[in-house]
This record gives C-alpha cells, structure tokens and sequence, in this order.
C-alpha cells in the first residue's frame, strides 16, 4: 500500500510545499516481513528542494535518513544525517554548483519535465542525496501511455518516468511514475519497487489546478 499527499504550509518562515509518501506493507506480507516506510520533504513554492527525511522500519531494523539544504553564493549545499537503530549517527555532506535532490523532491520536479523533442529512453541525470552519500543518478523517460484507474471509469494521458538505479550491473525501476500529459502535470499513478515487493499510489484527488484537466478522459 502507499499514499502521497501534498500541501502548502511554511517553512523557515517562507511558503512551502510539504509532500508526504508512506508506503507499508499489507497484514498477510506483515506475517513474513513488516515494513513501514515514511517519506517527508519540504520544497519551496519554485519546488527547490528545502529539508527530507525518511523512516524506514524494514523487518527489525530501524533507519533514519536526513537532508539539509542551504544554496550560499549560488552553490548548493547538503548536510546529511544517517542512523541505523541506535548505532551512532554518521554524518556527511556536499557542496556543488548543481542543484541536489532527493527521492521526493525531484518527483515534484519531475511536473516540470515536457516531454516536446524528447525520445523513448531520453535520460535525465540529476544529484541524489540520500541522507548518507550524494551521488549522480538518472530518470528515464518510458513514453506516453494512457491507462486506466483502480476502481474508477477514468483514465488519463500521461508522461511516464522512471527512477532507475543498478543493482549488480543491472539497472532497476526503482520508482516509476505517471504525471497527466496537459499543462498540469499531475502526478496520478506511482508504482514502486520495494526491498520487498512492490507498491502503487493512485492520484485520489486535487483542488485549485490552474488549467484545465485536458488529459482527463472520462
């Protein structure tokens, strides 16, 4: 199971975006594996990334990754926070001229992607920080594709990217997800490849959009 919501609130006194992710495993999978996985970032109204964390409670182990962002004299900075049950917390961080994002941020970047002049397997390589190293990752873009919602008539055209990382030599979905083909660029379908199993988020609903939902298909 996995939900995601967005709202506006503040942050450091300025407008900002709160966006949530929280995927958990179902009560039969609980039986051999419990996972509770909370995703939270905060970004600014311009979607430039602010503050992350993740909990991540994976069978007996306990995880907490968190992100600072600072941008002095035009650099990005990110101070970085890691602790694995009660074991000491490590710390790290990094600086560069190259705007850093993490897993939640970006997909609310990613609603700025357009997909004009772009070809099936066009590759779009961005700074991850993960609460324990910065490093280059990338997101693929898959194509277009209109699908149809769990339990509901609708159906929508969308974008569709993927977050890939590689897993002994090979690259692996990690994230993939779906934003409407219109000027809105709603995120209304994630489908995720979990440590174990897999998870899927469905847009439930959306208020105060600016343009029409032209990708919407009744």
């Amino acid at each position: 199971m996995a939900s995601m919501n967005t709202t506006q609130t503040t942050y450091g006194g300025h407008p900002a975006l709160r966006t949530y992710l929280i995927t958990r495993g179902s009560k039969k999978a609980d039986k051999i594996f419990v996972m509770r996985d909370t995703l939270m970032a905060y970004t600014g109204l311009d979607l430039v990334p602010k503050y992350y964390v993740k909990k991540a409670f994976e069978g007996k182990t306990y995880r907490k990754n968190e992100v600072w962002y600072s941008y002095p004299k035009g650099k990005c900075n990110v101070k970085m926070r890691y602790q694995r049950d009660h074991n000491p917390a490590s710390h790290s961080s990094h600086s560069s001229k190259y705007c850093a994002f993490d897993m939640i941020s970006m997909l609310m970047r990613a609603r700025s992607f357009s997909a004009e002049g772009m070809k099936v397997g066009h590759r779009i390589n961005f700074l991850m920080a993960d609460g324990r190293t910065c490093e280059w990752k990338s997101i693929v873009y898959r194509g277009k594709k209109t699908f149809k919602m769990e339990n509901s008539n609708t159906k929508y055209r969308c974008l569709v990217f993927s977050f890939v990382e590689k897993e002994n030599g090979k690259e692996k979905d990690i994230v993939t997800f779906y934003i409407t083909d219109d000027k809105n660029h709603l995120p209304v379908r994630l489908d995720m490849n979990l440590n174990f199993g897999t998870a899927k988020a469905f847009l439930t609903g959306a208020r105060g959009l600016r343009n029409p939902q032209t990708a919407k298909i009744k």
